[in-house]
This record gives C-alpha cells, structure tokens and sequence, in this order.
C-alpha cells in the first residue's frame, strides 16, 4: 500500500492536531451540541435505540420531515473524534438538514479509545448498519438505499463500510448492504497516526491494527453501476496531511470507485460539516446526490 506520507513527530503533531490548528473549534463544538439537542427535543422517539449490548452500542433514527408514501433513503452519518472524544448527540444537527430532504437519518454511537480498539469499534459499526439493514423499514426508510457518510475518523469507518463481507457477519445480510459512501476529511491510512505523539496514547495502535482498519490497503468494493462509490472530501484549509489522506483513497481504490476526491476551499476541519448541512453547498448537494 501507498501510504500517506509521515516524518518526524514534531510534524505528524502539526499536520494531525486539528483543535490545535483551529482555536475556535470550541465554538464549532458548542454549536452543533445546541443545534443537536434542538432537534432531538423534536424527534424523541427515536433517540437511543440500541443496536448491540456493548458499550456505545445505541444509534439515533430521524424521520424525514414530509414522510413520503414510498420508503425513504437512509443516511447514516458517522461522527468524528479521533476514536476518542464526542458523541453522537453532538452530532443530531447533521440529521436536520437531511430530514428536511426527505431522508431517514441514522446517527449511531461507539466505544472510544483507549477502552477499545479502532478494529473494535469498526465492527461496532458494522452491526450498526446490520441492525439499519434489519429495522430501517420501521422508520420508513428504504434498506436498498443505505449510504454511509463520517467525518474525520467517522470517514475511515465509512469507508471500511464499504469494504464489509456482510455475508460473513449475518447470512442474511445482502453483499451490497451499503449502496455508497461519502468520506468527509477521512483517514484513510492509520500508519502516520501510530507515530504521531498526541493521538498514539489513547488510540494505542499496533502494526496489525493499521493492516486491518486502513481502508486505502484494503481491496476496492465492486462498483455495479453507481453502487459501491465513494466519494472523499477535505476542507482546504485542512493541513497537507488531510490532503494527501484524501487524494490516497482514490489512489488506492482508483477513480472508478472513488469519483471524487476533492479539497473543498475555505474549509477547515470543523467548518466543513457546517458546509455539510448548508443547502446549495459542493459538499450538501454532493451527500443529496448520494442519496437519490
């Protein structure tokens, strides 16, 4: 595998420590944190459902705002952190936007590092889509029309996503559970992420953990028609590093199966979910694609 580039720790530090680049990241966290609790307080019904037994293992289900006649597309939507910090009711704004349009949103939760590993809360994941897979019809969503969208760690795990045998995790489960994916500012390479200082205590990654959870070495999906495509976003104003993490998943999987790969200007790791939810946005109109 081609790997995004890495040196020495003092750089790894700067290019990967995104609260560090941004200081007014807290005011991004405190927005979307009231902007989520907002909505929940108008959808409650479908707040903390739980998909396994384990630790983090609860989602969240948001109707569409006009329910249609006919099933809805689903939007699960990943969230960020490092594998270590938020929550998914940080994230319930995410789900307003995309209501409105019409979709099913699905916001599942996961155990965070160092209580368990990236490989672990990657199948934590994987049974969340199973349980949508199985359930969604009772929300009014389409189980035909899953994409599976994630920033920033959320990304990596979208696209791991895209790579499940589903078969092999429930035999009931169809190969082509996961219609699309969209990567927003994605790791696609956890090797430069095991040198860096700030992040390798908590996430404690091991060479074989990078083998396993790092979408950009792991066999492309197969593309039938637009099913399994993925596309990958970073915010311009995004260090190189989350570049080169961008352009390395259509490296690898080539652009058949990654059509885009693009570093969406004026964009900074936190200001790029505010450009997800913007209506007329690159990247809104992008997700709305996705999912019609």
């Amino acid at each position: 595998m081609t790997h995004a580039p890495h040196h020495d720790a003092q750089w790894l530090d700067l290019m990967y420590n995104n609260r560090a680049r941004v200081p007014e990241h807290g005011r991004h966290f405190e927005r979307w944190a009231r902007d989520s609790a907002a909505f929940r307080a108008r959808q409650p019904d479908g707040v903390d459902l739980a998909y396994g037994a384990g630790a983090g293992e609860t989602l969240d289900v948001f109707r569409p705002a006009e329910p249609d006649c006919e099933p809805a597309p689903v939007l699960v939507f990943i969230h960020g952190g490092y594998w270590r910090a938020l929550d998914k009711s940080d994230h319930s704004f995410i789900a307003e936007a995309f209501t409105a349009e019409g979709a099913v949103v699905v916001v599942p939760n996961y155990a965070l590092c160092p209580a368990v590993t990236i490989p672990h809360i990657t199948l934590q994941m994987a049974h969340a889509l199973a349980w949508t897979w199985h359930h969604i019809g009772e929300w009014g969503g389409d189980r035909r029309r899953i994409t599976v969208a994630g920033h920033s760690a959320g990304g990596q795990l979208a696209a791991m996503m895209m790579t499940c045998l589903w078969p092999q995790l429930g035999a009931d489960l169809p190969a082509d559970l996961v219609r699309n994916g969209l990567s927003i500012s994605g790791l696609h390479d956890l090797e430069p992420l095991r040198h860096t200082p700030s992040l390798q205590p908590a996430l404690r990654l091991t060479p074989g953990q990078v083998r396993q959870a790092s979408p950009a070495g792991l066999p492309a999906p197969r593309v039938r028609g637009r099913r399994g495509q993925l596309c990958s976003v970073a915010g311009g104003d995004e260090s190189e590093a989350f570049w080169a993490q961008n352009a390395l998943i259509q490296q690898a999987w080539g652009r058949r199966v990654v059509p885009v790969a693009e570093n969406l200007p004026g964009l900074n790791h936190f200001s790029i979910l505010d450009a997800l939810v913007t209506p007329g946005h690159r990247l809104n109109q992008l997700t709305l694609d996705l999912l019609n």
